[in-house]
């Protein structure tokens, strides 16, 4: 087995204990499987939770909080006493982790999605293992992303991991609740992630964690479409996230593991992050040329412009019956667009006087899957 980057997610119900409060005897059982995954060579990088868990006690709570203020008061507390576990129980391998606290707007923004992926390659280039959590207490919202499922799948995909490892208390992926139907069967394969599949997950059974089976699960179904693969399940032991790897994992592997291609970084924001500006009609062949034949959208396939933009930023594109087709960064202005929509390409850079013929180049393309009406404003 060649060396590998592999995002491994721990959520709260895996590292505390039945009152809510960080259990050090499992974080310590996690870093060494984690090491032991770093020391045999592969990237690793770290999704945890737990700053609530940990910093509670320390505020007088006698169980985790329910309230935002209560939360982000404790998580406040607890990112460094969390971290403060894992530098310690690090050590003795060897290693260094090194912490990252993001929201929702680390990733909309594209310049500082960029920093944040070169933050970490840097991190992994000299050896550290990135420790990353939502900042739980400055978020807006109670969580920005949903939960840190989420968080895993989108840190998976701009990372360009050949796996994530999501850990939970639950053996994969069933066709019901195992704990109340004895007769309920594991997937231990799934090739892709069905509304049939997204069904039969629950919401979260403990009140430790805010996600559950159905979190996980869309957070799969995310990754899958980054292009990586995914287990979910558990494991026990300083082997446990080498036993995944190998295929042997407690749990069930998710996506074409024949296949890796991730998803070019700056699709990934655009497709994922990226607010649209503005949006524009194309006909029937502009159409055909960028879902079809994978070519990128020139001046003459533009039937209408709406919104104003700038160049390079991002606008959602429609065909003539009102389906948005995809989003991508335009190379002209919405100006410029308006003087050049149906022309061809030369007469086009004669107008605008850019050095591309594109309007929206194929490399900053991505097409959508949804299907949903135009309003134009």
């Amino acid at each position: 087995m060649g060396r590998q980057r592999i995002v491994v997610k721990i959520g709260s119900s895996s590292l505390t204990e039945t009152n809510g409060s960080l259990s050090i005897l499992k974080l310590t059982e996690h870093v060494g499987a984690l090491a032991a995954l770093k020391n045999a060579g592969h990237d690793v990088i770290l999704i945890s939770s737990g700053a609530v868990a940990a910093g509670f006690p320390s505020l007088g709570y006698p169980v985790r909080p329910v309230t935002l203020s209560g939360k982000q008061a404790a998580a406040a507390v607890g990112q460094g006493l969390l971290m403060q576990g894992y530098t310690e129980q690090f050590a003795p391998y060897g290693l260094t982790p090194a912490q990252l606290l993001l929201t929702r707007d680390d990733f909309s923004d594209h310049a500082r999605f960029g920093n944040a992926n070169r933050t970490i390659t840097e991190l992994l280039k000299r050896g550290c293992i990135p420790i990353i959590n939502e900042n739980d207490s400055t978020s807006v919202e109670e969580l920005t992303f949903g939960d840190n499922d989420m968080l895993s799948a989108l840190v998976a995909g701009f990372v360009h991991a050949d796996m994530l490892i999501i850990l939970t208390d639950v053996s994969g992926i069933y066709s019901d609740n195992p704990n109340k139907n004895p007769s309920a069967t594991r997937f231990d394969y799934l090739p892709e992630v069905t509304g049939e599949i997204l069904n039969l997950s629950g919401e979260s059974g403990t009140t430790v964690g805010t996600g559950g089976m159905k979190s996980k699960i869309t957070a799969a179904q995310t990754a899958l479409s980054l292009g990586v693969n995914t287990f979910i399940g558990k494991g026990v032991g300083h082997k446990k996230l080498l036993t995944i790897l190998d295929g042997d994992g407690d749990g069930t592997y998710l996506g074409d593991f024949s296949n890796h291609s991730v998803m070019p970084t700056s699709k990934q924001w655009i497709s994922l992050h990226s607010h649209a500006n503005g949006s524009i009609v194309i006909d029937q062949g502009a159409e055909q040329a960028l879902l079809i034949k994978g070519k990128s959208l020139l001046p003459a396939g533009v039937l209408s412009v709406h919104g104003t933009f700038s160049s390079d930023e991002v606008i959602q594109v429609y065909n003539q019956q009102g389906t948005v087709l995809g989003k991508g960064r335009t190379n002209v202005s919405s100006h410029e667009l308006s003087q050049v929509l149906g022309l061809d390409s030369a007469r086009a850079q004669e107008i605008t006087k850019k050095t591309r013929k594109e309007i929206i180049h194929r490399d900053q393309w991505v097409a959508s899957n949804r299907k949903e009406s135009c309003h134009h404003e």
